[in-house]
């Protein structure tokens, strides 16, 4: 079922619960006619006590009298089922059925309307009234049902035009006679007419606006929908490359915080794939030098004799064999980095402590060639973070130093907090890189090597990994000059300090 369906569904529900007001209006017009019943017995009853004991002239004028005061209808038969007398032919008519036939197009409506609910509440049958006034006693059952039960009995029929027609037969006297009196009660079925027909508009205002609002709701919720899925379609089938995610940046709700989203979404997953795509052309590039170079030299070595020549092309192929083997390690290191990072938990780790049994593992492994000093300064520099992970960042940075410096040549590396982060600073005293390189430095399989290094003995991932692993911690690592002039790189390592939690 689609959103605009169950807008309009969830919509016409209430105003289901409105037109249930018809099954109110059918217990309105019962109390009505509850109400008519015992006006219509009192009536009769008191018409009947008077009849009694009257003389036949006495009994034509208050039949007479009493039809045209009450606008009703009194009919008295003998016991013999005989019509004694009748109150519209003493006297003038006091009321006339309606002819449907004769009334406007909006009366017949309405009766339509009539029959139309009645269906709907389950109305009982009501039986039609037939205006003939030859008929004898014994065609109006409640005239049998008086003479049987001793009291009043009341019967309702329904004129042509649908109005109520109320009877009432009660018993005159103990000589036999039954007094029927009629009433043709139009101001009830007026009444429950008019509520019906504010309610038939009330209803149709409210569909009419429940309908608008629903198509309106719709508009500005399943139109942006529709939009995004569009979108999301050719991102996902790929057969536009620069499909544009509409932002909706006019709406503030939630549907434009989720085509914001999306398109974020978007636009990082293509930068995420352009990236792979990268990845994979710079590691093919890669590895095919080294490659090229040990498939020449294996080649090579078949066909020559001299052994000096011989040991020169195996030690090519043996340093081609550990290039291959280097690249492969830190491609593998770079391509599972970010998926690690996104799993990993982070603790509490002094950084200056790190760096402390970084440069002392350094110095138990082998002598080294170029010293490292490492300098404490004030300040907390406690960050949240992977222990691991945060060790191969001073590694790379170390070695990056190191494999500039020249012989002789120190690094310093200093460990410090300002209070909202903790920096490290891994100073060399290389010849530096230049300010429109230091941004490259830290791509892929870019590096800014020595003139006098070995090719081939860095991958120039180092940095690369560097960053990400300072990145995924909220931090930053840049170069810069050295704060003291002299030639070198400056490399800084900014993370955020670790928020403690106020003890109570």
């Amino acid at each position: 079922m689609s959103l605009t369906t169950r807008i309009l569904f969830v919509n016409v529900i209430a105003l289901a619960l409105l037109a249930g007001g018809f099954f109110y209006l059918d217990s309105y017009r019962t109390q009505l006619i509850e109400e008519r019943f015992k006006l219509a017995r009192a009536e009769a009853e008191i018409a009947a006590d008077a009849l009694d004991g009257a003389s036949a002239k006495q009994r034509r004028d208050l039949i007479a009298r009493i039809g045209t005061d009450q606008v009703l209808r009194l009919r008295l038969y003998d016991d013999e089922s005989r019509l004694l007398a009748d109150s519209f032919a003493l006297a003038q008519p006091s009321f006339a059925l309606i002819d449907p036939e004769s009334e406007p197009w909006y009366q017949k409506a309405a009766r339509l309307l009539d029959r139309g609910v009645d269906f709907i509440v389950n109305a009982p049958t009501v039986e039609r009234y037939r205006d003939t006034s030859e008929l004898p006693a014994g065609s109006w059952p409640e005239i049998k049902a008086a003479r049987t039960s001793g009291r009043t009995e009341v019967f309702l029929r329904y004129a042509p035009d649908r109005t109520p027609v109320i009877t009432a037969a009660t018993p005159v006297g103990d000589k036999g006679e039954v007094l029927l009196t009629l009433r043709n009660a139009l101001d009830v079925t007026q009444s429950v007419r008019d509520a019906r027909q504010t309610l038939v508009i009330i209803i149709g205002i409210a569909l009419l606006l429940s309908v608008q609002l629903s198509l309106f709701l719709a508009r500005t919720i399943v139109q942006p929908l529709r939009a995004l899925v569009r979108a999301a379609v050719r991102v996902r089938l790929g057969r536009e490359r620069e499909v544009v995610v509409p932002r909706l940046p006019d709406r503030g709700d939630e549907i434009g915080l989720l085509a914001r989203a999306v398109s974020d979404m978007t636009t990082a997953l293509r930068q995420r794939i352009d990236a792979v795509e990268t990845f994979a052309a710079d590691v093919a590039h890669e590895l095919k030098n080294p490659l090229a170079s040990l498939s020449s030299a294996l080649e090579t070595m078949e066909r020559v004799e001299d052994p000096a020549l011989r040991r020169q092309l195996a030690d090519i192929a043996a340093h081609d064999v550990q290039r291959i083997d280097r690249l492969i390690t830190e491609i593998a290191d770079a391509s599972r980095i970010d998926a690690e990072l996104s799993r990993a938990t982070f603790v509490d780790v002094d950084l200056a402590g790190l760096a402390s049994q970084v440069v002392g593992a350094r110095d138990v492994r082998a002598s080294p060639t170029t010293p490292i000093h490492l300098h404490r300064q004030g300040g907390l520099t406690v960050v949240p973070g992977d222990a691991a992970r945060l060790e191969r960042v001073l590694e790379n940075l170390l070695d990056n130093a190191v494999s500039f410096s020249p012989p002789g040549g120190v690094v310093d590396l200093t460990v410090w907090g300002d209070g909202e982060s903790a920096h490290i600073a891994v100073v060399d005293e290389g010849p530096g890189v230049p300010v429109v390189e230091r941004e490259k430095v830290f791509e892929r399989f870019h590096s800014v090597r020595p003139a006098e290094e070995a090719f081939g003995a860095h991958s120039g991932l180092g940095l690369a990994i560097a960053r990400t692993i300072a990145e995924a911690h909220d931090g930053t690592l840049t170069i810069h000059d050295r704060p003291d002039g002299k030639p070198g790189a400056y490399v800084v390592l900014s993370l955020p300090l670790a928020i403690e939690e106020d003890e109570e």
